[in-house]
């Protein structure tokens, strides 16, 4: 069962199963005691530290281990913020970055900078945004949802000036390579590049005013309390080391693979918009998004055929918001689908899933009933068009309903008014402030902009043609 989520999790690397494996045996002791077995899991845990840190770019000692990644971008925010009060409480922050930084950073003044549709950020805008009161600025080295990378460098030099630290959350490329340029603070996650789960990493460069919030004792610097879970640490760092060795053959063999599902899949499936940076992006990353389509019932077609993939779509979140990432971009949410393969995945599995989706993608739109893609529209009234000033000609009540009903519901009727008639449909879903200025976008309609309402929102809609 081919498995396409690497993003979320790589599965454990061979390395890292046998460096964990060994380090069970030879590292239980408590690092921190002078007798044999001490000693013994104390070089294992300089040694992880020494390697862990050639690959981020940093002196051993700048380098701590953490129970996950999310915990070391809440120390690391949290110290540098500490460490810079007197400066002030101001952040920036991409409005891209994953959710655990943007949670970080709740409590204070947070200047977000956007991206364009490709998820990219200006490093002149985010620079521009640098105060005399800033504590400390936050700018992803890749995305995790799209794959688009970030100037870091850029942003950093920018920061530098500024006398701002930068701290990167480097989760998604560190298994890549290093990331360049002269941040401040640097996370990650060891589940991302094939080791263990439960292993972040967090770097703070000499010289970056940092104060450790929280319980603190003497392991790690007073930055990650409690036992070393020595084990994965070792096999984190190990597995590190393997995949950084192999980077650079499979980020080729990859970007291959991701390039034909670039291409082919806007030409084999109808009404579909593929996000991220065409070029400056992750290897193995591509996402893309469906219109009329269910995102949940999308990925629960393409597990019955034997794909593990993700999605950012509403319809697959608890929240039944739209990813924050893709509201950020401006983009098409519904129906939306991410694929990040992980080391070792094989063309021919590539090849299935192109063959495979066109029909599963068809199955849930005629499930929704949503209009065939390529039927034309329907002529409209041979009467005028309304102004927009004189309201709509049509109102469609999409209230309670949820992804992508609003927008099918749109579809069905925009042939109903004249040429320059205005389609007015109510919706209380979030996704509908992104999905509708989408559909007009793919469909070549006037898009009019939102209304208030008694009830949710109204969304204006022009025939044009």
């Amino acid at each position: 069962m081919p498995y396409f989520d690497a993003a979320s999790a790589a599965p454990l690397h061979p390395v890292a199963r046998q460096a964990l494996l060994a380090a069970l045996d030879e590292g239980w002791a408590d690092p921190s005691r002078l007798y044999r077995e001490g000693r013994r899991a104390r070089l294992l845990l300089d040694a992880a530290r020494e390697a862990a840190a050639d690959a981020v770019g940093c002196r051993p000692d700048e380098l701590v281990f953490t129970p996950s990644g999310t915990r070391a971008v809440h120390a690391g925010v949290a110290g540098a913020l500490a460490g810079r009060r007197r400066v002030g409480r101001h952040v920036v922050v991409s409005a891209v970055e994953h959710s655990s930084v943007l949670h970080a950073v709740e409590g204070a003044d947070v200047t977000e900078v956007g991206t364009d549709r490709t998820g990219l950020v200006d490093a002149d805008v985010f620079g521009a945004a640098l105060r005399e009161d800033t504590a400390l600025a936050c700018l992803q080295s890749a995305n995790h949802e799209v794959g688009t990378v970030q100037p870091v460098e850029e942003a950093a030099e920018l920061c530098r000036a500024a006398g701002v630290p930068l701290l990167v959350d480097a989760a998604q490329s560190l298994g890549w390579g290093t990331t360049a340029g002269g941040w401040s603070l640097l996370t990650a996650s060891a589940h991302k590049w094939g080791g263990p789960s439960g292993v972040g990493l967090l770097a703070v460069r000499k010289g970056t005013r940092f104060a450790a919030q929280g319980p603190t004792d003497e392991r790690e610097s007073g930055r990650a309390p409690g036992f070393e879970n020595l084990p994965a640490i070792v096999a984190a760092a190990a597995s590190l080391r393997a995949v950084r060795a192999e980077a650079t053959a499979e980020a080729a063999r990859l970007s291959a693979l991701v390039d034909r599902i670039r291409t082919a899949v806007p030409e084999l499936v109808p009404d579909v918009e593929v996000v991220g940076h065409p070029e400056l992006r992750l290897p193995n990353v591509v996402t893309f998004s469906c219109l009329y389509v269910d995102g949940e019932a999308l990925l629960h077609e393409l597990d019955r055929e034997g794909f593990s993939v993700s999605s950012g779509s509403s319809c697959t979140s608890s929240t039944l918001t739209p990813s924050h990432v893709l509201k950020a971009m401006g983009v098409l949410s519904e129906g939306n689908v991410r694929v990040s393969l992980p080391a070792g995945a094989e063309a021919g599995d590539v090849d299935r899933l192109l063959e495979v989706l066109p029909g599963v993608v068809r199955t849930v739109r005629e499930r929704l009933g949503a209009p065939m893609p390529e039927a034309a529209p329907r002529a409209g009234r041979p009467t005028g068009a309304a102004a927009e000033d004189d309201g709509p000609d049509l109102v469609v009540d999409s209230l309670g309903k949820r992804c992508p009903i609003p927008v099918i519901e749109l579809a069905k009727v925009i042939g109903d008014v004249p040429v320059g008639g205005v389609v007015s449909v109510l919706s209380d879903d979030e996704a509908a402030r992104l999905d509708i200025p989408a559909w007009c976008d793919m469909r070549a309609q006037e898009y009019l902009g939102a209304h208030p309402a008694p009830r949710g929102v109204a969304y204006w809609v022009r025939r044009v043609s």
